[in-house]
């Protein structure tokens, strides 16, 4: 009975945990444009608290008796009711010209940085407590830890499959409240059984048990390689995470199956009847070479299939890390601070690819780092050299021994040399298809690389020779001109293969193009040629809007900026500086030099500068902003249609990009139109020729919205813009409520 106590006091404060995560970074999203980096830098945040929540565990059970323990964690827990329900404190305002990062941990900070802290305590405090007891499983608490973890992934994935789409955010956070006020409860109770448990006189029994008595000695390179095993699973998460919500979207669903894998290899490795784990060590160079030869061939044209991969190899590197971590615990009485070095390495692992990597590199490099760390991490399984077995041929075992370590640099770097020859002779051979030659320069090096699995130092560098070779192939994509890493993303201007266009990529998707010829450097090209619906509009107002003002939301390379006519002005919204820098780069693209140098670039999330601009100012208004591939849900909700006609002149019409891989963006338009009593049109233009694709032009979806129909002009009686209706029992996105995972395409 004790026992299901403490495992259910843990399930709820788990749970409590890690649902907080997505409900706030939910509430802050809207302040920063929907970037995935929110989210990343939430988890960093949320690893340094967990951190602290950790070492008060850890120095509170070792400096104070029982009773004084949960004296003090009284008081403690209650603290938090003075900030709940939780809220985004008022008067808060991202930065426009450096990196929120800094900005936002502060918020994060004041807003549920004294909740999550105490929440965080309590699995190792009551891990702690319970072990304490008396009870027979209190010999080994560590189930308890999967328990922990438990309520921790039922708190997650509960968020984006019932919370997010039945709940607003204040209804989740008053929810949230009410599950707090019942772990008080829960948490006091553990606290009487342990009180009964510890007589006041029976000090000895109080003080926690010393190293000496333990009989057990932690040595520093132990706790080094705990740090290390915590280390690589969670920067692996956070570059997963990184990787599918920039090519998809910014939404919870994508943020936390990630989290979800790396919680439940917790729960599997620390369970009373565990995945035996040299099945998982097996399975690790199995997965581990083809997610090397997909990040070798910079495969990102088919991510809906990628990211099974990417996570299924998350999840396996993540089940031989935790699983090393679960066969080495120490006895009960480090039970903390073997949690403190777990976590520490968790905090590493995360601000790594936060805090520290967008500052040392232009790409993700951090993900291919981390394979080759988790190659390394590999448990030795070569025969011969256990230094602890008799030698029957102490000088013959030694050379060989010797023999062995040198080929673990030599193999690897003639690797190295076979991967670098390898695509400089099959790379120029046109005449070979793609996966051939994939297969030739990466597949078959990966092969050899798999020869190297049972010794970890070989393998490791194997994988790093691999991947660093890779950077000699150019790949689909062309040749990279320029990189740029911010906290909204990693911007490449590219030369495309066939030598004619600069492009703009944020993530997978392109962002604008331009050609490198000179007499076709004013031509609208990609999303906004005049041959798609975007071209039409502008023919179809051309004189109505011929000295209006126009506004843009989302600048990309200044492609759009073509159709200006002469007495027009033209204001964008850019949310990155990192892409008004590139837009103006004269190296890379002249849009805004040739067709508007007049026009004028706001710096600032798109929606909340542009509350800023006086009522009515725009004739026409286009929604461009994407956070790759994925319009940040802040710009379409009811209060952000609200805005856009607050600005919109009289007869003016709104437009919105819509062109999208996974989500159908028309229905939640149409769902806004009907609310705020609009009508709207769609028209869909993804029928794009091979010799259209040659010349430029991206397949694109558009939706218009007016608040009349005789303000559709032209467009009113034209049978290719068609009218979109509502999805049946969907409801319509507000600030407070909102879920992409409806909009996904059936």
């Amino acid at each position: 009975m004790i026992g299901i106590l403490y495992a259910v006091t843990i399930l709820l404060s788990a749970g409590l945990l890690f649902s907080v995560q997505p409900l706030f970074a939910r509430m802050v999203l809207p302040l920063l444009g929907g970037s995935p980096a929110v989210w990343n830098t939430a988890l960093v945040f949320y690893q340094a608290i967990l951190l602290l929540g950790y070492t008060y565990a850890h120095l509170l059970t070792r400096w104070l008796s029982f009773r004084r323990q949960i004296i003090l964690h009284g008081l403690v827990i209650l603290l938090p009711l003075i900030l709940l329900p939780i809220r985004l404190p008022p008067g808060w305002i991202p930065p426009t010209t450096h990196s929120p990062v800094l900005w936002l941990l502060a918020l994060f900070g004041v807003a549920v940085g004294l909740p999550f802290f105490v929440v965080s305590t309590s699995s190792p405090l009551l891990q702690k407590w319970f072990a304490g007891m008396g009870q027979r499983a209190g010999a080994d608490p560590y189930y308890l830890y999967a328990a922990s973890n438990l309520g921790s992934m039922v708190g997650l994935l509960s968020y984006p499959f019932l919370v997010e789409p039945s709940l607003r955010l204040v209804e989740q956070s008053r929810l949230w409240a009410v599950g707090y006020l019942v772990l008080i409860v829960l948490v006091g109770s553990c606290g009487v059984m342990v009180w009964r448990a510890h007589r006041p006189n029976a000090v000895a029994e109080e003080r926690p048990v010393s190293p000496a008595s333990a009989g057990e000695t932690l040595t520093l390179g132990r706790r080094l390689r705990w740090l290390l095993l915590a280390f690589v699973p969670s920067s692996l998460m956070l570059s997963v995470t990184s990787y599918i919500s920039t090519d998809v979207a910014a939404i919870p669903l994508l943020w936390v199956v990630p989290l979800a894998l790396y919680l439940l290899t917790f729960i599997l490795v620390f369970s009373r009847k565990p995945i035996p784990h040299w099945i998982m060590i097996e399975v690790l160079p199995i997965m581990l070479l083809p997610m090397v030869v997909v990040l070798a061939s910079h495969a990102v044209q088919t991510t809906i299939m990628l990211i099974p991969i990417h996570l299924l190899t998350f999840f396996i590197v993540a089940m031989v890390c935790h699983g090393e971590l679960a066969q080495d615990r120490p006895k009960p009485q480090h039970l903390t601070e073997f949690y403190l070095w777990m976590s520490l390495g968790g905090v590493l692992g995360g601000g790594f690819n936060a805090l520290v990597a967008p500052l040392l590199f232009t790409s993700v490099v951090e993900y291919p780092l981390t394979l080759v760390l988790a190659g390394l991490l590999l448990p030795n399984r070569a025969a011969g050299e256990d230094q602890s077995a008799p030698l029957r041929d102490s000088a013959r075992e030694k050379a060989e021994i010797n023999r062995q370590r040198l080929l673990d640099g030599v193999l690897p770097l003639g690797l190295l040399l076979l991967v670098g020859g390898l695509i400089w002779f099959v790379q120029p051979r046109k005449e070979l298809s793609g996966s051939i030659q994939i297969g030739l320069m990466f597949g078959l090096p990966a092969l050899i690389c798999f020869s190297f699995a049972r010794r970890p130092i070989r393998f490791g560098l194997g994988i790093g020779a691999i991947l660093l070779a890779s950077t000699l192939y150019i790949g689909g994509a062309g040749r990279i001109l320029y990189a740029e890493r911010t906290f909204f993303g990693i911007h490449r201007v590219g030369l495309d293969a066939t030598g004619q266009y600069h492009v703009l990529y944020h993530g997978s998707t392109i962002h604008g193009m331009q050609s490198v010829d000179p007499a076709r450097r004013t031509e609208l090209l990609t999303y906004y040629t005049p041959s798609g619906p975007l071209g039409q509009i502008f023919t179809a107002f051309e004189e109505k809007w011929q000295q209006h003002n126009i506004a843009v939301i989302g600048l990309g390379a200044g492609s759009v900026v073509c159709h200006k006519e002469t007495d027009q002005h033209w204001t964008f919204y850019e949310i990155d500086p990192s892409v008004e820098r590139i837009a103006r780069d004269d190296r890379f693209f002249t849009y805004l030099r040739d067709c508007a140098p007049d026009a004028e670039i706001v710096l600032g999330d798109g929606r909340l500068s542009l509350a800023s601009a006086p009522s009515g100012k725009y004739g026409f208004m286009i929604l461009d902003a994407y956070s790759s591939d994925a319009m940040p849900v802040h710009l379409l909700t009811r209060e952000a249609i609200q805005v856009y006609l607050d600005k919109l002149a009289p007869g003016g019409l709104l437009a919105f990009n819509v062109s999208n891989r996974y989500f159908d963006l028309k229905p939640v338009l149409a769902n806004l139109a009907q609310d705020a009593g609009l009508i709207i049109r769609a028209k869909d233009d993804l029928d794009v020729s091979e010799l259209q694709q040659q010349q430029g032009k991206i397949g694109s979806q558009w939706v218009i919205l007016v608040r009349q129909v005789e303000d559709l002009g032209l467009l009113a009686n034209d049978p290719s813009w068609f009218t979109p209706q509502p999805k049946p029992g969907t409801r319509v996105w507000t600030d407070d409520y909102s879920s992409l995972f409806s909009a996904l395409y059936d």
